[in-house]
């Protein structure tokens, strides 16, 4: 007798028409804008295939400059920055620390900040009319300039150090305290347990830091543009080249940006390359118990621990201080005075106002797509959701000026003309933060048992309502520290922005960027501590929300 071949009928639901839509929206603002760029890239003014952009700037020594530059400050900012990051973390994590949660916050506040502050602010105290380069001037004392790459060099290290401190000290956290116990008992001693057991076991993670303050750095834009004084990065050349031919040598523009993105990725892939060869896996079954400093070691420890975070603090201090002196002219004059809030307030409700309406809605968007992608893709996943997955992480390692230009050329002509519009800033801010969030979302995900889902859906609970009504509630608390970091992260941006925005678009930090430019310094640290405070506000409430819970990148 023939076996009856029974064919169940497959039909959409709610979860394959969401993950479509998401895939069809990521197609348009991201996946096609990419290739926009690529194939701008190869074409020259009137449209024909050409590698002349490539041979311009290969044969051009002011373009391998900048390439120069470019990889010069990436690799010495990364170096000093695991130099600073990693004993830090490593005191922090194997011993007790007296004040580590606030240690933590201003660590973390070092690294959001808006990217041009610190630059604004030194250049307040250590430029060539700095408050600290004239007391040093009455002694006789000149210091080095804070212009021109040794000075941005400085800054981006005391910026991108907290990255590896960050990564590094949750990766201590981790290790299995018999595995350190196993090596005492072999013999080892602290140095030779350093490098034997602790370094090898954390490589892996050492490299993922690295990797992300090599590509925050190649791609910071800000600091440059403020520090640079004629000095060429590739992030500062893509906005020169489309600007200063007003958008007729974009194709120009895009090959750099297309190097640049090559250029990340080849250290992104050496990095996996040895991650894969040299990654160990474990279980911290029995967490690190923290030591007490011996008293000659704790008086050092602390000395150089708090006298880094002092030194990366003094940029905020210092905004924060003028923000309240008065002016005259361009110069500040000893005193107390409201009037540059007072100018703020009065003159510049338009960019407060579009930062946080912009900030706002880019947020509830990414939670929203952050949630929905998340539980698809444990939940229910397909080839849409691992192509989402992959997708947005590419915003993760594109610097945000080359986003900003695959937006200008995509959208700036008939069907879809974006360029000038709020909507067009909404969604580079969604496309490049949304990473952090999704993270967060997929992590908690991964820890709620499908058991929660299936006895809401036997008690008549359909699925998208079981979704809404119990698992996205369950799901808000593990999504809010991405969600908190994708907000700072969006008050602050710069990069993207200042290559979309116009005179009704305007944001806080590009904003301040401008008075910097201007010089007009009272109006600027008005404006960067609003940003400063906002952002302070934001990592206080992660913190008291989160209980004791560590932030992660």
């Amino acid at each position: 007798m023939d076996k009856a071949r029974i064919r169940v009928k497959w039909k959409p639901d709610f979860w394959f028409w969401t993950t479509l839509a998401i895939t069809l929206v990521l197609i348009l603002f991201l996946v096609y804008p990419l290739i926009t760029l690529f194939v701008r890239a190869f074409q020259s003014s009137t449209g024909e295939f050409t590698l002349a952009n490539f041979e311009k700037f290969f044969t051009h020594a002011y373009y391998m400059r900048g390439l120069y530059n470019a990889m010069f400050i990436g690799v010495v900012v990364t170096v000093f920055s695991i130099i600073i990051g990693a004993p830090m973390a490593y005191l922090m994590a194997m011993y007790r620390f007296k004040g580590q949660r606030m240690l933590d916050i201003l660590i973390i506040i070092a690294l959001l900040s808006p990217p041009f502050i610190g630059a604004y602010s030194w250049i307040l105290l250590l430029g060539r009319n700095g408050f600290i380069s004239n007391m040093l001037k009455v002694v006789g004392i000149k210091l080095p300039s804070i212009y021109g790459i040794p000075g941005i060099i400085f800054v981006l290290i005391l910026r991108f150090y907290p990255y590896v401190y960050i990564y590094m000290k949750g990766a201590l956290q981790k290790i299995d305290a018999s595995l350190i116990e196993a090596a005492e008992s072999m013999g080892c001693g602290p140095v030779k347990k350093l490098f034997t057991v602790v370094l090898p076991l954390i490589l892996p993670t050492i490299l993922a830091a690295a990797i992300m303050v090599f590509m925050s750095a190649i791609g910071d834009f800000g600091t440059i543009m403020v520090l640079g004084e004629g000095a060429q990065v590739l992030s500062t050349m893509v906005y020169k080249e489309y600007i200063n031919e007003v958008g007729g040598n974009s194709n120009f523009a895009s090959a750099i940006s297309l190097i640049m993105g090559i250029m990340t990725l080849v250290f992104l892939f050496a990095q996996n390359y040895v991650i894969n060869k040299r990654s160990y896996t474990m279980n911290a079954l029995k967490p690190i118990r923290k030591s007490n400093f011996s008293k000659g070691m704790g008086i050092l420890a602390y000395a150089a621990v708090y006298a880094i975070i002092i030194i990366s603090m003094i940029p905020h201090v210092t905004i924060l201080v003028t923000s309240f002196l008065p002016v005259e002219g361009k110069m500040f004059r000893a005193g107390f005075s409201l009037a540059s809030y007072q100018t703020v307030f009065s003159m510049l409700g338009r960019p407060i106002k579009n930062t946080f309406v912009y900030c706002f809605i880019a947020i509830v968007v990414i939670v929203i797509v952050s949630m929905l992608v998340a539980y698809a893709s444990v939940r229910k996943p397909n080839a849409l959701t691992h192509f989402i997955n992959g997708v947005t992480m590419v915003p993760y390692i594109l610097p945000g000026a080359v986003l900003g230009l695959t937006l200008l050329i995509s959208f700036n002509r008939d069907p879809l003309v974006l360029i000038g519009t709020s909507t067009i800033i909404i969604i580079a801010l969604i496309i490049r933060r949304l990473p952090y969030t999704l993270r967060s979302a997929t992590a908690i995900m991964y820890q709620l048992s499908p058991s929660v889902d299936e006895a809401a859906i036997s008690l008549g609970c359909g699925p998208v309502r079981t979704f809404f009504k119990v698992t996205a509630r369950l799901m808000l608390p593990g999504v809010f520290s991405g969600a908190i970091l994708s907000w700072v992260t969006i008050l602050n941006e710069l990069s993207a922005s200042f290559m979309l925005y116009n005179s009704k678009t305007i944001t806080m930090s590009v904003t301040v960027y401008q008075y910097v430019a201007r010089t007009e310094f009272g109006t600027a640290a008005a404006l960067a501590s609003i940003l400063t405070l906002t952002t302070i506000i934001s990592l206080i409430i992660f913190y008291t929300m989160s209980g004791d819970r560590e932030m992660s990148l």
